[in-house]
């Protein structure tokens, strides 16, 4: 099982801090966002503009690193036991 941590915002909207999935052996980040969305599909306003891209501000982070800069970004290969980490923009001073 694959657990996906939610923050801010977008913890209201799914309900929880921590949801999880069965992903398929070799599935990849954006697999993976997929079905967080058909599960959640509130969402999807908030994170995906309306080419199914993320939002620039949206952060998605894998095993504590920016999908965006990873080698294979979306196309990252993720395990079950990889730390996924979904937040909005937040701010403080």
């Amino acid at each position: 099982m694959m657990k996906v941590n939610f923050y801010a915002t977008l913890r209201a909207i799914v309900g929880k801090k921590t949801i999880e999935l069965e992903m398929q052996p070799d599935s990849t980040a954006a697999e993976l966002l997929e079905l967080v969305l058909a599960q959640h599909p509130d969402l999807r306003p908030e994170i995906m503009d309306g080419e199914n891209y993320l939002y620039g501000h949206i952060k998605f982070f894998i095993n504590g690193r920016e999908v965006v800069y990873l080698p294979d970004k979306m196309k990252t290969i993720i395990q079950p036991d990889d730390k996924v980490d979904i937040f909005p923009p937040v701010g403080g001073g």
